[in-house]
C-alpha cells in the first residue's frame, strides 16, 4: 500500500515539473536609445578659413651698396621709428669716390673756363675776318664739349654722394624690427652677399592672409549680388593656435584680382586691431564669419547623421518606438547643428546614438536627451 502511495506522489511531482519546464521565458527589454526632436529655427551660417598673420606693413631693410657692415644701432625685436638710423657700412671707399668725383668736376670746370675764354677772344677776330670761320667753329665746339664734361662730372659727383649716403641705412617705416641677417664685420651687398638685412613690421593693425576656394568665392559673390550691394563687409573673428579668441574683430581689406591657377583659390587679406601688439607675423589663425542667416531652417544634431557613400540618413522614431531609416538632403552646418534641406519635418523624433545597430522596423525605448 505504501508503495502505491509513493508511486502516485512521484508521478504527481513529475507532472508538476513537466508543466513548469514548458512555461515561456519573458520577452527581452527594448534597447534604450537617446532621441531628439527635429527643430526649426533661424540659423547663422558661418564659414571658416585658415591663414597666417603678417604685418599690415612688412618693409624690408636692404643694402644698396657693397661694403663691410660696421655698426648695428638698434635692439633687435624692438620698436623703431621711420627714419631711425639702423646700420652703418664702412664709408671710406665711398668718401674716396666722392673726392675723386670732386676733382674730376673741378678739372672739367677749369677746362670750360679755358674754352670760354678762347671763344671770347676769337669771336671779335672772326667778326673782322682776322681768323677763319673754321677756327670760330672749333672754339664753339670746344666750349660745348667742355660744358658736357662739366655736366657729366657733376652727375658722377652726385652719384658718388648718393652711394655714400647708402652707407647709412635708416628704417623705412615705424614698427617692430626683427633679427639682423648679417653681423658686424661681414661684407654685405653685391652678388652672393646679404642684401636684405632685416624687416620692419607694423603690428597694429595685424593682417591675416588666407585663401578662398572658387566655390566659396562664388557663394559670397552671389550673396552680395542678391543683397544688392556691390561689396558686403563681413565681421570676422580670429581664433589662435591655443584655442583662444582674439578680442578684436576684423574685416577684409584686400582681395586678389583673380584665381590662382595652381591652388585654385583666391588670396584674401583681413585686418584686425592689435593694440597690445600681442600678435606677430607668422602665427596660425583661423578666421570665421557669419555669411548669412537661414530663416526657418530644419536642423538636427550632427551626431544623428549616418553617411554611406555620400548619402546621408537619419533614423526616425514614431510614437510607438518603431524605427524608420530615411534618406535626407543636407545643407550648410552651424556649429554642432546640421541644416536639412529635405527629408524631415519639424517636430519629428530622430535617434542620436547607437546608429550602427539600428535597422528599419525595429522597436526601441526612446530616451529623451
Amino acid at each position: 500500500m505504501k508503495t502505491v502511495i509513493l508511486a502516485s506522489l512521484l508521478v504527481s511531482f513529475m507532472a508538476l515539473g513537466g508543466c513548469t519546464g514548458s512555461k515561456e521565458a519573458p520577452p527581452a527589454p527594448l534597447p534604450s536609445i537617446r532621441v531628439s526632436s527635429v527643430e526649426q529655427r533661424d540659423v547663422p551660417l558661418s564659414r571658416e578659413f585658415v591663414g597666417r598673420t603678417v604685418g599690415s606693413i612688412d618693409a624690408t631693410v636692404r643694402t644698396r651698396v657693397q661694403g663691410v657692415l660696421t655698426e648695428i644701432l638698434f635692439q633687435e625685436g624692438r620698436e623703431v621709428t621711420e627714419g631711425q638710423l639702423l646700420y652703418k657700412i664702412d664709408s671710406a671707399p665711398f668718401e674716396a669716390k666722392v673726392a675723386a668725383a670732386k676733382g674730376q668736376l673741378a678739372e672739367a670746370q677749369t677746362r670750360l673756363v679755358q674754352t670760354d675764354a678762347d671763344l671770347a677772344r676769337i669771336k671779335p677776330l672772326a667778326a673782322i675776318d682776322a681768323v677763319s670761320k673754321r677756327e670760330l667753329d672749333k672754339s664753339i665746339a670746344a666750349k660745348g664739349v667742355a660744358e658736357g664734361a662739366v655736366a657729366v662730372a657733376q652727375a658722377q659727383l652726385e652719384a658718388a654722394r648718393i652711394e655714400l649716403g647708402y652707407t647709412q641705412i635708416s628704417s623705412p617705416v615705424s614698427g617692430t624690427i626683427g633679427i639682423s641677417q648679417a653681423k658686424v664685420g661681414e661684407v654685405v651687398g653685391g652678388a652672393g652677399r646679404t642684401i636684405v638685412l632685416n624687416t620692419v613690421s607694423k603690428l597694429d593693425p595685424i593682417h591675416v592672409q588666407f585663401s578662398v576656394t572658387e566655390r566659396e568665392y562664388l557663394y559670397f559673390a552671389r550673396l552680395a549680388q542678391d543683397s544688392g550691394q556691390g561689396q558686403r563687409r563681413y565681421s570676422l573673428e580670429m581664433f589662435l593656435a591655443d584655442g583662444s579668441t582674439h578680442p578684436q574683430r576684423g574685416e577684409v581689406v584686400k582681395v586678389d584680382r583673380g584665381l590662382d591657377s595652381n591652388s585654385g583659390a583666391i588670396a584674401v587679406e583681413a585686418s584686425f586691431p592689435n593694440p597690445t601688439k600681442l600678435l606677430r607675423p607668422g602665427l596660425f589663425a583661423k578666421i570665421r564669419t557669419v555669411a548669412e542667416v537661414k530663416v526657418g531652417a530644419i536642423v538636427v544634431p550632427k551626431e544623428a547623421l549616418k553617411e554611406l557613400q555620400g548619402t546621408f540618413q537619419v533614423f526616425v522614431v514614431d510614437g510607438a518606438g518603431k524605427v524608420e531609416q530615411r534618406d535626407i538632403q543636407i545643407g550648410a552646418s552651424s556649429g554642432d547643428l546640421q541644416v536639412v534641406d529635405s527629408g524631415l519635418q519639424a517636430g519629428e523624433t530622430i535617434a542620436v546614438e547607437g546608429l550602427q545597430r539600428l535597422r528599419s522596423g525595429m522597436m526601441i525605448e526612446p530616451k529623451r536627451s
